[in-house]
């Protein structure tokens, strides 16, 4: 008969009231968590917990909890979403921890990801950019064009569906020495760079966007590769090379 084994945790989290408080850490003790649970359904039995003893529970940020929208975000153990790769926190399961482990648990530290509260950071920045340019112009009056109308080369679209899989969660900034947002902007960018549909507005885009990223405060690349290896899609670091290419070219055809 298969038996669940069950944890006893040390868990050292983040508490802070709101962005203009000091911070700190906290210990909490959780015995018989399951390792068949979720990262965040652990946080869930810690919050009844406190909730139980009439202490305030922790805030963090979570909505599919199924990979898919990039709220999970949290620092675990020093590593963007946790020790797995290719998944976001709400994925991590905690088999992926030992008994009697003591487990760290932080927001994203980016001055461009202020904290909200505990461990939620305010990642407004990231939509500040995306509509800086993030989107293409197309006439929606009378009858849409047939999808297929507009041929595109297969390796072409393959790219940009692997660029468009960014969920913007803000793992390649926590993750960076520098804080840069070079791999969240290069894989927004690339998706329409690489498609004719986008074409029209391509050099307004690139240099709006670049220019809403280092007005919020990101830090610049310097190619040191942590923000693909923590990505929970794996976006490659090609779409930042792409995207030096297409912010070199509208630069010049500019002047």
């Amino acid at each position: 008969m298969h038996t669940r084994k069950k944890l006893n945790l040390t868990l050292k989290i983040w508490r802070q009231k709101n962005r203009n408080t000091k911070g700190r850490f906290e210990t909490y003790s959780l015995s018989d968590v399951s390792t068949e649970s979720s990262f965040l359904e652990m946080l869930d039995v810690l919050n009844e917990q406190l909730i139980n003893d009439d202490k305030e529970p922790i805030a963090f940020d979570h909505d599919c909890r199924e990979g898919i929208c990039g709220m999970c975000s949290m620092y675990i153990n020093g590593r963007a979403h946790g020790p797995d790769r290719g998944i976001t926190t709400c994925q991590l399961h905690m088999r992926r921890f030992s008994d009697g482990e003591t487990i760290v648990i932080e927001p994203w530290r980016s001055v461009a990801f202020p904290v909200i509260k505990d461990l939620m950071t305010d990642r407004s920045a990231f939509d500040r950019i995306m509509a800086s340019g993030g989107f293409i112009s197309v006439n929606t009056s009378g009858s849409t064009l047939d999808a297929n109308a507009i041929l595109v080369e297969k390796d072409d679209a393959d790219k940009s569906m692997d660029a468009a899989a960014c969920i913007s969660c803000g793992a390649c900034v926590a993750c960076c020495p520098n804080g840069a947002a070079m791999l969240f902007v290069g894989a927004k960018v690339s998706h329409f760079a690489l498609l004719p549909q986008g074409q029209v507005e391509a050099q307004r885009r690139v240099l709006n966007m670049v220019k809403a990223m280092d007005e919020e405060g990101f830090g610049n690349c310097s190619v040191i590769g942590a923000c693909e290896i923590q990505c929970p899609k794996s976006i490659s670091l090609d779409n930042i090379a792409r995207l030096n290419r297409e912010y070199m070219k509208a630069w010049v055809n500019k002047g």
